[in-house]
C-alpha cells in the first residue's frame, strides 16, 4: 500500500484530519533497520525516535512538530502505519534518559544499548558531511503514538 492510499483510508475513518498534511519516511539507513524499526512501531513497542539536529540544519529540513502526522514506510516504500507526534524536544546526546531509550525499544531497551547503536549510527550519518560525532551534539527526540495501521 502506498502512503497516499493509507492516508486516504485513515481520513475516511477520521474526516476531521483530511486537511492535515503528512510526511512519509522510513527509519534508519538500511533495509534491516528500516523494517525492524517499522515492525517495532506496529507492535506498539517503539514510541520514540531520535535524530541528529545537525542533519536537519544541513539538509534545511524543518523539525518535526507536535501533532503532525507521519506515515512509516518499510525499506521498499510500503506504508506500514501512521503515527502522530506527541512530543518533540532537543537535548545533548549525553543527556538522553533511560526513559527515552526505553521508548525507542531497540535491543534490550537500555540506555547503554541506545548510546552504543546511536553513536555508531550518528557517526556514519555525520561522516557523509565531514562532521564528527560528539557526546554534546544536539539530538532531536520525538515521542509518538500510532493512530492507524
Amino acid at each position: 500500500m502506498t502512503a497516499q492510499e493509507m492516508w486516504n483510508l485513515y481520513t475516511q475513518e477520521n474526516p476531521k484530519d483530511a486537511r492535515e498534511k503528512y510526511e512519509a519516511w522510513c527509519f534508519g539507513n538500511s533495509e534491516a533497520m528500516a523494517n525492524n524499526l517499522a515492525n517495532l512501531v506496529i507492535s506498539g513497542e517503539k514510541t520514540g525516535t531520535a535524530s541528529a539536529l545537525a542533519l536537519y540544519e544541513i539538509e534545511k529540513e524543518t523539525l518535526p512538530q507536535k501533532n503532525s502526522y507521519h506515515i512509516i514506510l518499510d525499506y521498499a516504500g510500503n506504508a506500514k502505519c501512521i503515527i502522530k507526534i506527541a512530543k518533540v524536544y532537543t537535548t545533548p546526546f549525553c543527556y538522553i534518559t533511560d526513559e527515552h531509550a526505553f521508548k525507542e525499544a531497540e535491543g534490550d531497551k537500555t540506555l547503554d544499548y541506545w548510546r552504543k547503536v546511536h553513536q555508531d549510527f550518528f557517526t556514519d550519518e555525520l561522516k557523509e558531511y565531514n562532521l564528527l560525532f560528539d557526546e554534546n551534539m544536539l539530538v532531536v527526540c520525538e515521542e509518538f503514538k500510532i493512530v492507524f495501521k
